[in-house]
């Protein structure tokens, strides 16, 4: 039985995780040299991603629906912004990153926070989005951390 309401913003969240996903993959070995410790992170939570985006596919195709698995918009420009403001960047281009990673995992908190408040979500779905937040806090928290470490 469809719940069109819960497959749109299980869609939206197929978005942030893609662009998580390819987030991730713009800033790949652009901050291990200065962030040696965030490398073993980074390739964690890029792993990680990707299993969500299927658990995320999983539960859109159990309301009888079909996934739409691409990026948003707004990451599409977001990143396209990243690397043109990065272009132009004197200096210390991986603590630009480092802030990005951080901006876009807060974006994601900020949507998966908001589908759970929402009160849509089958229980099933609220329990899987509910521990895909908790990853992607952790994340943010350890992005965060090395972000301050380096001030």
């Amino acid at each position: 039985m469809k719940n069109q309401e819960e497959i749109d913003l299980l869609n939206d969240l197929v978005h942030i995780t893609n662009d998580r996903i390819k987030g991730f993959a713009k800033v790949e070995g652009k901050i291990w040299e200065s962030y040696p410790d965030v490398k073993s992170e980074y390739a964690r939570m890029n792993s990680l991603s990707k299993v969500m985006k299927n658990e995320l596919i999983d539960l859109i195709t159990e309301n009888g629906a079909e996934a739409n698995d691409s990026p948003s918009v707004a990451g599409t420009l977001h990143r396209t912004w990243i690397g043109i403001k990065n272009s132009f960047t004197i200096g210390n281009t991986e603590e630009s990153t480092i802030e990005n990673v951080i901006f876009g995992e807060k974006a994601a908190i900020d949507a998966y926070q908001n589908a759970i408040d929402t009160g849509t979500l089958s229980e099933k779905s609220r329990e899987i989005v509910s521990e895909q937040l908790k990853h992607i806090k952790d994340s943010y928290h350890e992005f965060k951390g090395k972000s301050n470490y380096k001030e």
